[in-house]
């Protein structure tokens, strides 16, 4: 219990995982899929933000020469590069993915997944059947 609150952001990264995931699977609305989606998007850059800091060192930016002495005086700054990557990288995907709801919105005039699929197949069918 003791390394739950001694790693809390990873437990809430987690939780906040499990929140997106869930919402991703169980509802139908569009719209909702792509919020449960970039909440999963976050919960993994919180993840990483939360493994790429270590308490006590410093950023790696050295003011002076003198400053550079050891690398374990500083934080790796991989992590904090991948955060911001993938941040970048999930609004453009979020932004396909809403240009897509719209056009599926104005062609079948609802966001509900269940029928969108249905009323394609059903355009499918009439267009083999013609």
């Amino acid at each position: 219990m003791e390394d739950l609150f001694h790693n809390y952001y990873e437990a809430v990264a987690v939780i906040l995982f499990g929140i997106g995931f869930t919402t991703l699977l169980f509802h139908r609305n569009m719209i909702k899929k792509i919020i449960g989606f970039n909440i999963m998007d976050t919960a993994v850059y919180l993840f990483l933000a939360a493994k790429g800091y270590i308490e006590g060192r410093l950023a790696p930016v050295p003011q002076s020469a003198e400053m550079v002495k050891r690398t374990e005086d500083f934080i790796n700054p991989v992590p904090a590069g991948l955060v911001l990557t993938g941040i970048v990288v999930s609004v453009s995907v979020t932004a396909v993915m809403l240009s897509l709801t719209i056009r599926l919105y104005r062609r079948y005039n609802t966001l509900d997944i269940d029928q969108i699929t249905l009323l394609a197949k059903q355009e499918q069918y009439r267009e083999e059947k013609m």
